[in-house]
Order: structure tokens, then C-alpha cells, then sequence
């Protein structure tokens, strides 16, 4: 796998506490769609933009495909353990784009993937969680408290499952040990002032009108089709429950 990709993987898995994230989903009428994780590293940029900038960084607008690479290392894959190399495949099915601007102060990065049918997703986040774990730095209880992916399903600490039947979208979180989101919560140390910073946000789009959604401070568009749902970071941290919702449509 070529240093930059990875590179700009690791800064897509590991920055986040710096960032805001927000989940997008896309879906049509049959079922199907896109689903794509944004980072927006604006207030990061910020801070090391001006830096970066003296050192004449050049500008980075790239897209790369996980098939791609990944076909580059087939032989180096099958010499995984079959867990792994399924957790691998489950991630070929996205795409990153990265733009990193210093003079401009830029920096979004986004993961993205098309699917058949909503039950996809929970492959797709458990894909999420095998990119967050390719940051082998990681050693700590509070590691995998590094950035939002660990939240999304994270060594069995939580687990993260879509429907979409009867008229009705789910999105349901279910705290797997509460044990052990705990020790994350009680090993953030000062981590916790930047994930104050950092916001969490759903932004679902749907065929036809909302006729209701679950979580209290959504915002319907003026459309009737799609609904923003921000909660901070540190919250979601501590609950990741919050986010659970269930949209009904219209029919």
C-alpha cells in the first residue's frame, strides 16, 4: 500500500478529535443508496494551517479506491487471519476522497460506499471499525476512544444496526459491555477538552416526506425529506444511545 493513502487514512482515523463528524445516508425509494463519513478539520487546519503553509506544503485534492489498493496487496492479505482479511473486504467497498489545503486553511476528508439495502450498513460501520483499528499505535484502554469509529462498534463495546421495513428507518445503538465503555470514559484524561470541541452529526435523506422523527432537536428540511440530528462529541461518548432514532415516512 503506497505511505500517502495510509498516511491520510491514519490522519482520517486518528484526527478526529479535532474535527466534526458527521454521518450521511442516502436512500431511494427500493432500499438502496450511499453512505458516506465526513470529517470537516477546519478548526485543525486553523491551528497547524499557517505552519504547514511555511513548509510549502502542496496541496492535496485525491480520491483512491480500497479495492484498488488492496488489490496491490493481495499476497500480504491472505497471510491474515480469515477474521481480518473478511474485516478487509467489508472495506473495499469504499472510497476516500481528501482535500488538504494549507494556504486555505481546508482539510475534509470523506469515506463513502454504496449499498443494496440498508442492512448493509452494519457491514459498512464494522468496515469503519476495521480502518480505525489499522492505527497500530494504539496500546491504551482509552485508545480506541481516539476517534468516533470506536464508538461505532468497537471491539464489542458497541454494536450499530439499521432497518428500513414498513415504512420505517431505524438506527438503533445497543451498548454491548458497559464495562468496558467505562474504562474509555475514565482513561480520557485530556483528551476530553477536545472532544468537547467535536460535534457528531446525522444527516439522513429519504424518498418521500418525514411524517415523524424520534430525536427531539432534529431539523427537517423545508423539503420534508431530510432531517439534521448535532449532538457534541463528548456526549455521544458517554451515550452513544442518543443518536438512536426511528423516522417514519410518509406513504
Amino acid at each position: 500500500m503506497k505511505k500517502i493513502y495510509l498516511g491520510l487514512l491514519v490522519a482520517f482515523v486518528t484526527l478526529f478529535t479535532s474535527c466534526q463528524f458527521t454521518e450521511n445516508i442516502y436512500i431511494n425509494e427500493d432500499g438502496s443508496g450511499r453512505v458516506s463519513f465526513s470529517m470537516d478539520g477546519s478548526e485543525l487546519m486553523d491551528m497547524m494551517g499557517e505552519e504547514m503553509a511555511k513548509e510549502d506544503e502542496k496541496v492535496i485534492d485525491s480520491t483512491v479506491s480500497f479495492k484498488n489498493l488492496f488489490d496491490k496487496e493481495r499476497d500480504s492479505i491472505s497471510k491474515l487471519p480469515k477474521a481480518q482479511q473478511k474485516k478487509l473486504k467489508n472495506l473495499e467497498k469504499f472510497n476516500m476522497h481528501m482535500l488538504m489545503d494549507p494556504k486555505e486553511k481546508k482539510m475534509n476528508m470523506d469515506l463513502y460506499a454504496d449499498f443494496k439495502s440498508v442492512n448493509e450498513l452494519q457491514d459498512m460501520f464494522a468496515a469503519m471499525n476495521t480502518a480505525g483499528n489499522m492505527d497500530k499505535n494504539k496500546k491504551s484502554p482509552a485508545a480506541g476512544a481516539g476517534n468516533p469509529l470506536s464508538s461505532l462498534g468497537s471491539d464489542g463495546i458497541t454494536e450499530t444496526n439499521y432497518s428500513f421495513k414498513n415504512n420505517t428507518f431505524k438506527r438503533l445503538v445497543t451498548v454491548l459491555d458497559k464495562q468496558k465503555m467505562d474504562s474509555i470514559q475514565q482513561n480520557l484524561g485530556q483528551a476530553k477538552m477536545m472532544f468537547s470541541a467535536s460535534n457528531y452529526t446525522l444527516k439522513y435523506h429519504f424518498p418521500r416526506k418525514i411524517k415523524s422523527v424520534s430525536i427531539e432537536n432534529a431539523v427537517i428540511s423545508e423539503d420534508g425529506k431530510s432531517f439534521t440530528a448535532e449532538i457534541n462529541f463528548m456526549e455521544y461518548l458517554q451515550n452513544p444511545e442518543t443518536l438512536n432514532v426511528e423516522v417514519e415516512l410518509e406513504k
